[in-house]
Formats: C-alpha cells, sequence, structure tokens
C-alpha cells in the first residue's frame, strides 16, 4: 500500500501566485465555453487581480509533497456576522481526495475565528458538482441571483454557529 499523500494548506503569498492561477485555469477550463469572457478571466484571475484579492482577502493554498499548488480558496469577513467565500479550486488531477473538504474546511475556521455565524458563496450554472460539494457541506441556495458578466451567480448559504457578536470584532 503506498504512503499517505500529504496536503498542505497555508495561507497563500504573492510567490504562490502562479500555483494558484494554474489551479485555477485547469479547474474551469472544462467550463471555460460556458462563460463569458470577463467572467471567465473574473474567475481564474490574472497575476495583477490575484495581487488584489490577496490583498483583500485570506486566500489558502493545498500543497503536495513536491511544493505544487493542488488547490486553494479565499474567505473574508463582509458584515456584521457574515463571510463570504471565493475562488475554490482544485486541480482536475487532484480531485476527489478529500482536498477540497479540507479547504473548505480552513475557511470555514478562519471566518469563525472571527465571528462569523453566517458564510456566503456564490457559484454558477455549470458547476454542477461544486453545488452538489455545497450542499452535502451544509449550504443552501438563498434564492438570490444575480448577473455576473452575463450568466446567472446564484448565493449559496450556510449558518456556521449562533453568534450575536459582530464578524470581525
Amino acid at each position: 500500500m503506498p504512503p499517505a499523500e500529504v496536503i498542505t494548506i497555508r495561507k497563500a503569498t504573492l510567490d504562490d501566485a502562479e500555483g494558484i492561477l494554474e489551479c485555477l485555469r485547469s479547474a474551469f477550463a472544462p467550463y471555460r465555453h460556458q462563460y463569458s469572457a470577463n467572467a471567465f478571466e473574473d474567475t481564474v484571475l490574472t497575476h495583477e487581480s490575484f495581487a488584489g484579492r490577496l490583498g483583500e482577502m485570506a486566500v489558502f493554498a493545498a500543497i503536495d509533497q513536491s511544493g505544487r499548488v493542488v488547490g486553494t480558496i479565499a474567505c473574508k469577513v463582509i458584515g456584521k456576522a457574515d463571510g463570504h467565500l471565493r475562488g475554490m479550486a482544485v486541480r482536475p488531477d487532484s480531485q476527489a481526495r478529500g482536498i477540497a473538504t479540507r479547504l473548505l474546511a480552513r475557511a470555514e475556521a478562519q471566518l469563525v475565528d472571527q465571528k462569523c455565524s453566517r458564510i456566503s458563496l456564490d457559484t454558477t450554472e455549470p458547476l454542477h458538482r461544486a453545488m452538489r460539494f455545497y450542499e452535502r457541506h451544509g449550504f443552501h441556495r438563498s434564492g438570490k441571483v444575480r448577473d455576473f458578466f452575463g450568466m446567472p451567480l446564484i448565493e449559496y448559504v450556510k449558518v456556521v454557529r449562533e453568534n450575536r457578536r459582530k464578524c470581525g470584532r
């Protein structure tokens, strides 16, 4: 039996930019034809938009034993007791190994540590597998659908704990 794969999840830095961008590009490549050009670029990021995200959100990278970024997720406090997730991706050759579950748990823990009791995320209609993943992990559709560069953006929410204090305090 081969040894268990070691995956480390840590906060990302600018040095992780290329690995995270490649992870996002490879994870979303199968859906590119279903996205508008602007929606796809906003999803897979550029070096500039990655630097911006890193400045406004906690970005996490899942790193394999060889040092390769195999997954990513970002989160931030967005209001009173609310946190928001964005940019979740796992490379296709690393999927179905529990990495997405670990990334989600790490981001949720970050938000709970910041006193958030409700977490939201947005996803697009082509990402049926992602929707099922989020639903299995306690998220449900809020009923809010917004425009995302010409395509529907569906909001999911999850209550992570009862909390009367303000998020981020």
